[in-house]
């Protein structure tokens, strides 16, 4: 059946529609287009704009670019964009991923060619709004992150989270600096990392190795996901009673996807720590790749909020906690990623978490917020059944760690620099601000 393209004429909100098309280069080959518009709503005054994105070659199965949660999200990032149309080579839908992706190297002309032979294509998909210098000027832009290549190690399907991968990639992190990671993604939001670790090749330290055939070690020593090196400077924070244990310091942590926290506290500070994870799936998937033993860590695969209300009314204080540690998200269609949960900061489940801190204790929460407006009333929240209010700017344009005391902090803190430095950058010790 032909596509009337008569119905791109107007932006539809959130509409998505894919379709292939003979590839104008090698018309025995297929290529697949989608086409999604902005579920902003624009003013009619101003003119539609589009833009198109060449699927990086062999990533069209990537969840980034095979989905509509992916697309939405590129589309997101593109605030003045109200349609993006992705084109890239279709593959079989029932078929897997591509085990293996290097990123090409040297200039592709093909690419350049592909994208004279589609702009009349590109043209018929552009509104009847868009103003005529628009449409011939409509930009094909170049999808570029820090994957040199990936190998998948698993795919699979938690009963909460939804469809995850398992993959090992080699990543730039600055001009020819290059390091290996394993990252666990979902499928519900692929474009975010969800955890990863540090591996390092057995063999040697050489970062030139290639990813298939190599076998790799865990790193649990160093946090490299962004936001966890200033949660554990936020450790700070807790009172000075912590020096009158007799026992080590008790962590609890809900949210622990591949567990790197939940190690890192237990092997490189010496806590005793207690996690809650929701989904059985990505608590196997933390065992099994992202080394989270179980002599780390005791977790209980249980909903948060249900955990917090039934341990505050049964625990003793000789079972309460030094720091709550809460790295919980949640998806909205229109904002994306957004943290924490916003029944996870109701009253009743913030006092619940009061209750299971000792006097000295510390709540820190990963936030991502939508807009200033939901992180102000976060903040007041808190501020309702807390002390104290802190807050760490991550400094990556997304998260924000907030820290709240249960009684006011003197000048003598549990954790001081010389306990935390080897473990976390001075700089997120000196970004610990009060709010």
């Amino acid at each position: 059946m032909a596509l009337d393209v008569r119905i791109f004429e107007k932006i539809s909100p959130s509409r998505f529609i894919s379709f292939t098309i003979p590839n104008p280069i090698s018309p025995i080959y297929l290529l697949r287009v989608a086409v999604l518009d902005s579920p902003v709503h624009f003013t009619e005054s101003s003119s539609p704009r589009v833009a198109a994105i060449l699927v990086p070659k062999h990533r069209e199965s990537d969840w980034i670019f095979s989905t509509e949660s992916g697309h939405l999200q590129l589309l997101l990032n593109l605030p003045e964009i109200s349609r993006l149309i992705l084109i890239g080579d279709d593959h079989d839908t029932g078929s897997d991923l591509p085990a293996v992706y290097h990123r090409p190297t040297g200039e592709n002309d093909e690419s350049e060619r592909l994208e004279m032979r589609l702009k009349p294509l590109v043209v018929a998909l552009s509104p009847k709004t868009v103003i005529r210098e628009e449409i011939d000027d409509v930009p094909f832009l170049i999808y570029d992150d820090n994957v040199v290549s990936s190998v998948e190690l698993e795919k699979s399907v938690g009963p909460f989270v939804g469809e995850m991968l398992i993959e090992d990639v080699e990543i730039e992190i600055e001009d020819g600096i290059r390091e290996f990671r394993r990252r666990l993604r979902f499928k519900r939001m692929p474009n975010l990392v969800q955890s990863d670790i540090k591996i390092i090749p057995r063999s040697c330290s050489n970062s030139s190795l290639p990813l298939t055939g190599t076998e790799f070690k865990l790193d649990l020593t160093e946090l490299v996901h962004p936001y966890l090196a200033p949660m554990v400077a936020s450790l700070s924070l807790i009172g000075s009673d912590i020096y009158e244990l007799k026992s080590r310091p008790k962590a609890l942590c809900i949210g622990v996807g591949g567990g790197g926290l939940l190690s890192f506290l237990r092997l490189q500070l010496g806590f005793e720590v207690t996690g809650v994870e929701i989904d059985p799936e990505v608590l196997r998937i933390a065992r099994q790749y992202f080394g989270l033993e179980e002599s780390l860590a005791l977790v209980h695969v249980e909903d948060g909020i249900e955990f917090l209300k039934r341990f505050c009314t049964s625990c003793d204080d000789d079972a309460k906690f030094d720091v709550l540690m809460v790295d919980l998200d949640s998806t909205d269609p229109i904002h994306g990623m957004t943290a924490p949960p916003v029944d996870f900061v109701a009253k009743d489940v913030l006092q619940a978490a009061r209750k299971v801190l000792v006097p000295s204790g510390v709540f820190i929460i990963n936030v991502i917020p939508p807009n200033k407006t939901f992180y102000q009333e976060l903040q007041d929240q808190f501020r309702h059944v807390f002390n104290e209010l802190y807050e760490i700017d991550v400094g990556n344009g997304e998260n924000f760690v907030l820290i709240a005391t249960v009684t006011p902090r003197d000048s003598k803190s549990g954790f001081n620099r010389e306990n935390l430095t080897p473990a976390v950058s001075e700089k997120y010790l000196d970004a610990i601000q009060k709010i």
